[in-house]
């Protein structure tokens, strides 16, 4: 897969936010489906946390 169809350079990539608001390094949240939800009925769903070098078969360039 080349560098260039990875998570960071995806239109559904959402970079340097993780699900608790704080950064990390080299990640961020995939927003292709929807959050996870959680096994407690009050819990709230959660974005996936990718890497940015990481890559899917739902990859869709950003158009920025």
């Amino acid at each position: 897969m080349s560098s260039q169809n990875n998570c960071s350079q995806c239109a559904f990539f959402e970079d340097h936010k993780a699900n608790n608001a704080a950064q990390l390094d080299d990640a961020g949240l995939c927003r292709f489906n929807p959050p996870v939800s959680q096994p407690s009925a009050e819990g709230r769903g959660l974005w996936p946390v990718v890497n940015e070098s990481d890559w899917c078969g739902h990859f869709q360039a950003d158009a920025a």
